[in-house]
């Protein structure tokens, strides 16, 4: 199945009980951005963007425990930048993986085989290597030839210590429902990761490339026909039904920026790691000062195209909670 069942479980009871508590804001998950720095220069990512003195930047292990502790969230995705370049990357997974927390380390793999013996495999722990297409395809969005064949090489040496490995693919107004297709049929067929992530890209205001971003249109069109046959039922995606039929635009939800809150270098980013609306210098007054309600389609300008998980997911999360058919749906369509 796309995720393990006691992680399942664990995020389940998590949830659980913050709607027993009536809580009104709380994390699923907490996006942590150790440093903007990459060794990559991404034309769709506006990260490394930021001046020098931000690039420099790093968060302690103690920053990450602290930022942990405080929201109460029982997973973290540790993206960046770059994570691998971070000197205390491995022990900040160390440490969070004793506290049992799960862990989704994001990386583009150009050094995962290197730094592969700085890890151990642990059910709480995954590699999440991104895979934007196949080998042209992939190459052209990270602007460096070769990378497919080495994240293609770095995803099996991983699979074979033992590691989970789950992979993040992005789709642009360049992909087509083929190229997504291949992408992913590749990825569950041939290399036989645990699980897959996809995402219609988000217009970051940084980016270089600002002219390959997908519309709403566009994204509820390819996803549809790349869909088309059930053809989604036969990938391991890591996704909610509910929200594989928002990107289809079968249903709408509003925007759950709360959901999947962001901690870097420069604090906790309100709304979301995709906008930079000011930053709070803890948990409590990133959900308490942040007007929620004015963020997502219909709301922000800057918001219209997007239908990206860290907005989304946690509402067809919430919607999936509240509905005992969508709850089994959920159940029967787990691999």
């Amino acid at each position: 199945m796309p995720v393990p069942l006691r992680q399942n479980v664990r995020i389940g009871v998590h949830l659980l009980r913050q709607r027993l508590k009536k809580a009104k804001y709380y994390p699923f998950i907490v996006e942590i951005e150790p440093l903007f720095a990459c060794n990559l220069s991404c034309p769709g990512c506006g990260k490394i963007q930021h001046p020098t003195d931000i690039l420099r930047k790093r968060l302690s292990v103690q920053d990450i425990l602290g930022a942990v502790e405080e929201s109460g969230t029982p997973m973290v995705s540790i993206a960046g930048g770059e994570p691998l370049l971070h000197p205390d990357i491995s022990r900040i997974v160390e440490e969070l993986v004793k506290k049992k927390v799960y862990v989704y380390l994001c990386t583009n793999a150009v050094l995962l085989q290197r730094r592969l013996d700085r890890f151990t495999p642990s059910h709480y722990f995954s590699w999440v290597v991104h895979v934007d297409g196949l080998r042209e395809r992939h190459d052209a969005a990270v602007d460096r030839e070769g990378v497919f064949d080495q994240a293609v090489a770095a995803i099996r040496a991983a699979k074979e210590r033992g590691f989970r490995v789950t992979t993040n693919s992005t789709f642009f107004n360049s992909d087509s429902p083929k190229t997504v297709r291949d992408v992913l049929d590749f990825l569950n067929d041939d290399l036989g990761v645990d699980a897959m992530m996809i995402s219609p890209a988000y217009a970051y205001e940084k980016a270089p490339d600002q002219e390959h971003f997908l519309g709403t249109d566009q994204t509820r069109t390819m996803f549809r026909e790349a869909f088309a046959d059930d053809r989604r039922k036969h990938w391991r995606l890591n996704h909610s039904p509910l929200f594989l039929d928002f990107l289809e635009g079968k249903t709408d939800f509003a925007c759950t920026a709360w959901g999947i809150p962001s901690f870097s270098v420069l604090g906790w980013q309100r709304p979301c790691y995709l906008m930079a609306d000011g930053y709070a210098s803890s948990y409590k007054e990133l959900v308490e000062t942040t007007d929620w309600a004015s963020y997502g389609r219909g709301r922000d300008p800057r918001c219209a195209n997007c239908m990206a998980h860290c907005g989304y997911e946690p509402s067809a999360v919430i919607a999936t909670m509240g509905s005992l058919r969508e709850s089994l749906r959920a159940l029967v369509n787990t691999h």
